[in-house]
């Protein structure tokens, strides 16, 4: 029976040595390379499952690696505690956001702990702590003194069961991400930070971020969605009214049949007052305020109501009726719309069913058999720009609406401001009173903070439950020293997320949000890592506050996070894990069973990072048994003979050289998986060696480089041999391996011989072969003689000395 290691003992012993020992807490050290390495600071759920341990034993697993490399690495950890899960418990079972919440905190430091993870806990910190949202709302006063936090009137997504705002992402198919209730349109006053101030280099900056997934820069270019095109004034005939539009396609204006207003638009009240069509308007308008944008947007019939006004088109003086529909948004653009339905499918769709007419402006190719013709053409049916391509055409009438003082060139974006307002309790307090006299003031600096008062009843009931706090709302006016009221929303928890990577650099002082030499250390995050599903909202907020701390002289560095990984999600009977769908597999059995070790390996081996993986009851047992093995080798009794050195040393001196070059490039590339492969594969050539003629110094010079690649995937084990064997002193702190390229080279290859384009042979060649000399060892083999007998090589393609391809005819 294999000899198996006790790793509840081990594992314990270790994690109090790394802790007791300050192994991994960090300080500035300007003599030695940082490496600042963040995963997603996480939600206290308070239990952590399989899916999460594969993220967290990715991020420690780099900590480890570079800490061996030598560089000064910064690994925190912290919680982002405030936040809807908390309130909607505390509604129901009466218990304090802030007691369940630090509980839950307890318990997933002790998964931590269990998982062996290298964190910095000094710079522990949680956004629920007055302590770190005091700068939360120093951050909103610094936006408010610049102009970036503003208050207004919007149409926002209300979700009727949580009672809160919901910002356009937390809107999933027409519902509440969260609790699944059909969202509704409400127009309230809320808070803004004015984000797209930041549009452009939002966007710009993207270029430089090499070391991010693709696919990431995508989603944020999409979200930001720059256009460029024209922004000009249209009249309403008969009146002295005006409304503006925007287009990419100002080239198409002879087109325009008929004109869409979104039903929020401010001008529809004016141009439904007292006409016939009034109630069917209103109860159109009605029945668009109860749908999401989402749905407002998506493919299928577009309905409207003619408004019974008609625009005037400013090129051609022609009159087209002003429609209201639900796909026309007014917080796109200008919440209306030059319709061209020749050259747009969704107003061709409106158009023929509300019996308006078409007229094609771009001339389409002869083959063209669609409805509206999207493509570049001759510009048709357009007076002065007939004849034009696109971009001439284009640039002809843009020049003339500027001509006429009635239009501009003019840059758009899809993104909007950042809407941070929500009506909850569990959340950072925003530093405002309102004043009778002064109208809105910012609470002074030093008073900071707004801390969160006790409230008797947690559901908000329609609006902040904080309202219902009269002796914390009514308060003295900063200013003029009056009686005023504080603001009773709380700030979107995305504001506390948006900066807390910098505050890790400086987490306890009191005088400032960070000390700007600490973070001119750190920053920017060398490594962040965390799950695609936070490509659009977290990223691209962090990035916007970096750039704002940026501009006033706090931040180094214009960009947070110098490489992003995003993992892939471990997937239990064909979905997602999630405690909703009843199919999380808590990691304690396997801690208890296996050891932390054995299901960190598994964890990294399952498959690709990047790729979503089938979790595998049965894959923690086999990890468990190749540790096992290693542990056996290294403790076991050996027949060790007295020899000279001879090809079986070198072979295995080789073979681990190879594995330790292929061990580190793939743990640079985030190849995890082929990590342990290769892990495993050098175990079984050590296993090989041992039932040889083995010699002690050629073994244990192997089996410690062994036991060094081990150690940032299965650290507990790997520490205990190192120190059973006196190999020196922490583990952790030992130099990475160098592999000896004169050992690394192959001697020998394996060259595949084919035969117009298939394989019909393999031979053992010297590594150093030529193209000529592979040639005529082809040509000599017998099975290719076979093959090529009577026919003539008219062409070799050789790639020596692992292929050679005969061309035959």
């Amino acid at each position: 029976m294999m000899m198996s290691y006790d790793h509840r003992a081990i594992e314990a012993k270790w994690q109090d040595r790394w802790e007791s020992e300050g192994v991994f807490h960090t300080t500035e050290d300007p003599t030695r390379p940082k490496f600042y390495n963040v995963a997603m600071y996480p939600y206290p759920s308070g239990e952590l499952h399989i899916g999460h341990v594969r993220n967290y034993t990715y991020i420690d697993l780099i900590t480890r690696y570079k800490t061996m490399q030598g560089f000064n690495v910064l690994s925190p950890m912290g919680w982002d505690s405030f936040g809807l899960p908390a309130e909607n418990l505390a509604i129901e079972t009466g218990i304090h956001p802030r007691v369940s919440v630090e509980a839950q905190i307890g318990k997933m430091k002790e998964h931590f702990r269990s998982l062996g993870a290298a964190f910095d806990w000094s710079r522990e910190l949680a956004s629920h702590d007055p302590a770190y949202y005091r700068w939360d709302q120093w951050l909103f006063l610094e936006l408010y003194d610049r102009g970036l936090a503003y208050k207004a009137t919007a149409p926002v997504n209300w979700c009727p069961k949580d009672q809160t705002v919901l910002a356009n992402e937390q809107v999933v198919d027409g519902a509440c991400e969260r609790c699944g209730t059909t969202v509704e349109k409400r127009n309230l006053a809320q808070w803004f930070f004015k984000i797209t101030q930041y549009a452009d280099r939002l966007l710009e900056d993207l270029d430089g971020l090499d070391d991010w997934p693709d696919r990431v820069r995508t989603m944020q270019r999409n979200w930001i969605g720059r256009s460029e095109g024209a922004r000009f004034d249209i009249r309403v005939d008969g009146t002295s009214e005006t409304f503006q539009v925007f287009t990419t396609r100002p080239d198409t204006i002879f087109g325009m049949t008929f004109c869409v207003l979104a039903p929020e638009h401010p001008l529809v009240e004016t141009l439904i007052a007292g006409t016939e069509i009034e109630a069917e308007a209103r109860e159109y308008i009605g029945r668009t305020a109860s749908e999401s944008e989402i749905d407002r947007l998506a493919e299928g019939e577009k309905t409207g109501v003619f408004t019974g006004r008609f625009a005037v088109n400013p090129v051609n003086d022609r009159h087209v009726p002003i429609y209201i529909s639900d796909y026309v948004l007014m917080g796109y653009g200008t919440g209306a719309i030059m319709a061209v339905p020749g050259q747009d499918q969704r107003d061709w769709d409106f158009a023929t069913r509300y019996g308006i007419d078409i007229i094609r402006t771009v001339d389409p190719p002869e083959s063209w058999e669609g409805e509206a013709y999207v493509g570049d053409g001759l510009t048709i049916n357009s007076d002065f720009l007939d004849g034009l391509d696109r971009a001439g055409a284009i640039d002809r009438i843009t020049g003339w609406l500027e001509e006429k003082g009635i239009g501009e060139r003019a840059i758009q974006f899809r993104l909007r401001d950042w809407l941070i307002s929500r009506q909850r309790y569990w959340g950072c307090p925003i530093p405002m009173v309102e004043c009778p006299t002064c109208g809105l003031v910012p609470v002074p600096r030093d008073q900071l903070p707004v801390t969160l008062p006790d409230v008797d009843d947690y559901a908000p009931m329609g609006r902040s439950p904080l309202a219902a706090v009269e002796d914390w709302v009514v308060t003295t006016c900063p200013r003029c020293g009056g009686e005023a009221r504080r603001e009773t929303d709380t700030m979107d928890t995305f504001v506390d997320s948006s900066w807390y990577y910098f505050r890790y650099t400086d987490p306890h002082n009191d005088e400032a949000i960070f000390d700007s030499a600490k973070a001119g250390y750190w920053m920017a995050v060398d490594q962040y890592i965390g799950g695609v599903e936070h490509a659009i909202l977290h990223l691209l907020y962090a990035r916007f506050v970096t750039k704002f701390l940026y501009d006033i002289g706090l931040s180094p560095v214009t960009e947070p996070f110098m490489r992003m990984f995003t993992q892939g999600m471990l997937v239990k009977d064909g979905t997602k894990m999630s405690k909703s769908k009843g199919n999380v597999v808590p990691p304690d059995r396997y801690y208890d069973e296996y050891g932390a070790d054995a299901l960190r390996l598994f964890e990294l081996f399952v498959g690709p990072p990047t790729d979503d993986a089938v979790w595998n009851d049965a894959g923690v047992p086999g990890t468990k048994r190749f540790l096992d093995r290693i542990w056996k080798m290294g403790t076991s009794e050996h027949d060790f003979v007295e020899r000279e050195p001879n090809e079986d040393d070198a072979w295995l001196m080789a073979e681990t050289h190879r594995a330790l070059k292929r061990v580190t490039e793939d743990i640079n590339r985030f190849h995890f998986n082929t990590t342990v492969s290769s892990l495993m594969s050098l175990a079984n050539v050590f296993q090989d060696y041992l039932a040889r003629a083995p010699l002690e110094k050629t073994f244990d010079e192997a089996y410690r480089v062994m036991i060094l690649m081990l150690a940032p995937a299965a650290p507990h084990v790997a520490h205990e041999l190192w120190e059973m064997r006196g190999m020196g002193s922490m583990l952790a702190e030992e130099p990475w391996p160098e592999w000896d390229e004169s050992l690394v080279a192959e001697s020998r290859a394996t060259m595949v011989v084919q035969v117009n384009g298939k394989v019909r042979d393999r031979v053992d060649v010297p590594a150093d072969i030529s193209a000529e000399e592979a040639e005529r060892v082809a040509l000599g083999l017998e099975k290719v003689q076979g093959w090529i007998d009577g026919a003539t090589v008219r062409k070799v393609i050789a790639r020596p000395p692992n292929l050679i391809n005969l061309v035959v005819e």
